[in-house]
């Protein structure tokens, strides 16, 4: 099913999903099958529940630094939509303050109503 996302779907930004959560969910599955299989034979193995949590924590890691990237290339800040704080998107300064995010109020530019 991520193979198949992965060619039909238009852009790279829905395309990110199809392979992410099917390689999670996927692999993550059949892993936690593994582990419990184990567990019901008295033979507990730690390999499996190591590979599940590293796959756990990467894929959305990386799925997050390539969407990232791709907003970086792709859209102009105006593009994006206001971050409820004076600093733009993806920013780090630590000279200043650190700054709070403000909610909107339902209505106001930058948030459906």
């Amino acid at each position: 099913m991520g193979s198949y996302g992965l060619v039909k779907l238009p852009d790279l930004m829905t395309r990110l999903h199809a392979p992410t959560k099917s390689s999670t969910l996927g692999v993550g599955g059949v892993l936690v099958a593994s582990m419990l299989m184990g567990i019901v034979a008295g033979d507990l193995s730690w390999h499996e529940l190591l590979i599940t949590l590293f796959l756990f924590l990467t894929a959305p890691i990386t799925c997050n630094f390539i969407a990232k990237a791709w907003i970086a290339r792709n859209l102009t800040p105006q593009d994006l939509p206001p971050t409820g704080t004076p600093r733009n998107w993806a920013t780090l300064d630590l000279t200043e303050e650190p700054v709070l995010p403000a909610l909107t109020p339902p209505g106001q530019p930058g948030r459906p109503s």
